[in-house]
């Protein structure tokens, strides 16, 4: 379960730091660098995620941790005292308790947006692959059919966003050139950049009467969960088409299902799902929809980015405050 790594690392030479993520623990350059700041390490060598009593026994004993995707709660920090830190490996903080952090004391290492532009280009890649039709003509071609499939262009169309924070903002940019009309829909306001964006701020409702395209950048949390319902997918333009790189559990999908197979949907692509991995086959198998297994911060660059803000914050990192 724990191999546990030794090296004369001169700072940090008291710390315990365990690794829980897997693909950080597979990665030689990250494994490197942390080894060069801390003596020692014990990686997560079995390449499963760990879960509940496994995870806490993992963390035993260590002052420091980097995790991915385990879950951080109240009960996990009250059976690890000397757990001090606790440093994200990728941007998503739905499965790390806030207020369990506060109220124990535990110092969270995080840095928001790292992933953005590997996120932001695979939602431009999705767009065009659903326009073109290139889910499509791929399955016709492996089914011996050669025939031409008409698609359309991502260029020109209304795109929204749904979140406009680090991911959200860096679609708009790489959304320029293309010369789609961009709605936004956020909580938040960002006068400055929808300005210079020419962006137009909207209501969740207008943006999806008036988008092609219909993407989501929003964590998951009480109030996002489901905010797709099947009464706002009703409300999407026939024919548009959805995207989800940001996280399960926004979309109900089961409407979804429905919606794709009356084609009120044209298409959808999405890479998380509300379980994971997901278990409706009804909905997979699909032929207007595309799936990826939770690639969207997966490209070589942003695992090397996430890994070394990991790092950053065993060292650089603060109690949460109440409104991240």
């Amino acid at each position: 379960m724990r191999e546990v790594f030794t090296r004369d690392a001169g700072m940090n030479a008291l710390d315990k730091v365990a690794v829980c993520s897997r693909s950080f623990s597979k990665n030689d350059l990250l494994r490197k660098e942390l080894l060069s700041r801390y003596e020692h390490v014990s990686f997560n060598e079995t390449g499963r995620q760990f879960f509940g009593d496994e995870l806490i026994e993992f963390l035993r004993g260590h002052n420091k941790a980097i995790v991915g995707l385990e879950t951080v709660d109240r009960n996990l920090l009250a059976q690890l005292p000397e757990l001090d830190v606790i440093a994200k490996y990728g941007v998503g903080l739905d499965k790390i308790d806030m207020k369990a952090m506060r109220s124990h004391g535990k110092r969270l290492g995080w840095t928001a947006g790292v992933n953005r532009r590997s996120v932001a280009e695979l939602v431009i890649a999705f767009s065009i692959v659903l326009l073109r039709g290139v889910l499509v003509a791929h399955r016709l071609v492996l089914d011996g059919v050669w025939q031409q499939v008409s698609g359309g262009l991502l260029s020109g169309r209304v795109f929204g966003i749904i979140g406009c924070g680090n991911v959200g903002q860096d679609l708009v940019r790489l959304l320029q050139p293309f010369g789609c009309k961009v709605l936004v829909h956020d909580i938040r306001d960002y006068p400055e950049f929808f300005r210079e964006f020419s962006v137009e701020s909207v209501s969740l409702e207008d943006l999806l009467r008036r988008s092609d395209i219909v993407s989501l950048h929003i964590p998951f949390d009480q109030s996002t969960s489901n905010i797709l319902s099947v009464e706002k997918l009703q409300l999407m333009k026939n024919g548009a088409f959805l995207i989800n790189t940001a996280r399960g559990g926004l979309v109900d999908e089961k409407a979804l299902r429905s919606a794709l197979v009356d084609n009120k949907i044209a298409a959808a692509a999405f890479d998380v799902f509300a379980q994971e991995p997901p278990t409706d086959t009804e909905l997979l198998k699909l032929p207007n929809f595309l799936v990826t297994p939770h690639i969207g911060g997966s490209s070589l660059e942003a695992i090397h980015a996430m890994g070394m803000a990991a790092i950053e914050g065993l060292d650089d990192n603060n109690i949460p405050k109440a409104d991240l």
